[in-house]
């Protein structure tokens, strides 16, 4: 055995394009739980998701662990159903001012530009909705409000929060000490 040499990577694969008994035997076990889970994906009209597809195949008396069925769909591009309802939490209001920075958030000094961001998290309770005004320059909150219900009045109250909070608001001078 000393003086045998293994075979190269590229002499190994060119041996294995003709015979496919001499694939790996993860190959060989991949090509035959691909049939496999393609049918059964197939027979409930592509809705079945990774663990249905996986409790099915055990059902079946077929063997596999869930993260070979996961792997194996996600080559294939097999995607299950997802159940829900979409959250579209933005929609445009034509009435609402146009981007006024042209999307630079940039600003020469503290308190030039204020940006505001309106944005929710879901909890077990339902949605919470999170408006927060923020000092371009400093990258810092200078305002913020919670509320169970999205409204106009909570993100303007976010801004009225801003100048309570910095010496030197937007419109205001500083005071010389």
């Amino acid at each position: 055995m000393a003086g045998e040499q293994p075979a190269t990577t590229y002499h190994a694969h060119a041996a294995r394009r003709p015979d496919p008994g001499k694939l790996p035997a993860r190959a060989r076990s991949d090509a035959a739980f691909r049939v496999e889970t393609r049918r059964v994906f197939e027979e409930n009209f592509h809705v079945y998701g990774v663990r249905k597809v996986w409790r099915q195949l055990g059902r079946e008396g077929i063997a596999v662990a869930r993260c070979t069925v996961a792997r194996l769909m996600q080559v294939m591009g097999l995607q299950g159903i997802v159940r829900g309802k979409k959250v579209r939490s933005t929609v445009l209001d034509p009435a609402c001012p146009l981007d006024r920075v042209n999307r630079q958030f940039k600003a020469p000094r503290p308190n030039a530009l204020w940006v505001r961001d309106f944005t929710y998290v879901a909890t077990w309770a339902g949605f919470v909705y999170v408006a927060f005004v923020i000092d371009a320059y400093a990258r810092r909150i200078v305002g913020w409000r919670v509320s169970r219900t999205a409204h106009a009045a909570f993100v303007l109250d976010a801004l009225e929060t801003g100048p309570a909070r910095t010496p030197t608001a937007p419109g205001r001078r500083a005071r010389a000490s």
